[in-house]
């Protein structure tokens, strides 16, 4: 039986690409203070987006709703296709769960069809590598039922990590305290995590200037790897390419 890879736009995939690939995607939503309007990534691309955070805008996000799911899900079913949905960690969002809401809801409506929903806890581009996998094991033949399951075996030992330019968010996010924030920013601190195994966002250590972060972030990489032939590594940026291509560069360097 024919089935569609469905995510959410938690995977930082390019929604042009995720069409290429024949996945289906649900857009989170974001509105900037002061703002009636809510955009999706397909109407305000990357470049405006922290152009407008970087001059002080401060920026809201929405979880996919159940309807909308419904509305992603329903044609697919009704086209006479199983569905496997690779979901945003919910650690993070709500979007999974209502993600697996909808597909359970739906799986009432099609009882012919066979609907999987997963709650990779992984974000961005540790969703992604898990979309783009699943993608490519479709194509070699994987029925969905084995690919799920394979997902599911591989979220696991997915490893995100992460550094920000300053503390503003993680003050928000309730992870550092606001005299914390105030102080970091004095003294040009960097905050590095990871995405922990319950989908959450510790703060793992603060550094001293953006090239030492970027090194951080490297040296966990290093201690977790131990095959490094077998790994797959993506590099998400939040428009500063420069700093991509130099952690890239490090990343070469330790071979």
């Amino acid at each position: 039986m024919a089935y569609i890879i469905a995510t959410d736009s938690g995977c930082d995939i390019l929604p042009g690409v995720l069409e290429d690939w024949g996945v289906v995607s649900a857009d989170l939503t974001f509105r900037f203070d002061g703002e009636d309007r809510e955009y999706t990534n397909r109407e305000m691309p990357a470049k405006p987006f922290y152009d407008k955070m970087r001059a002080g805008g401060i920026s809201r996000t929405s979880a996919v709703n159940i309807e909308a799911f419904m509305d992603l899900f329903r044609p697919v079913l009704e086209a006479g296709n199983d569905l496997l949905y690779i979901g945003f960690d919910s650690g993070i969002s709500t979007t999974s769960e209502h993600g697996i809401a909808a597909a359970r809801e739906l799986q009432e409506e099609f009882p012919e069809r066979k609907i999987i929903a997963i709650d990779t806890l992984c974000a961005s581009g540790g969703q992604g590598l898990l979309v783009k996998k699943a993608v490519e094991l479709k194509a070699a033949g994987m029925e969905l039922e084995p690919l799920a399951a394979f997902v599911r075996s591989l979220s696991p030992s997915v490893a995100t990590w992460f550094t920000v330019d300053d503390l503003v968010y993680l003050k928000r996010g309730g992870r550092v305290s606001g005299v914390s924030a105030f102080v970091g920013t004095a003294l040009n601190i960097k905050p590095v995590g990871h995405i922990d195994s319950d989908g959450h966002l510790p703060v793992i250590q603060k550094v001293r200037g953006r090239k030492a972060a970027l090194k951080k972030m490297v040296d966990g990489m290093v201690d977790i790897i131990k095959d490094p032939e077998g790994q797959r590594i993506l590099i998400s940026h939040c428009d500063c390419e420069e700093d991509a291509l130099a952690l890239k560069e490090m990343i070469v360097k330790t071979g």
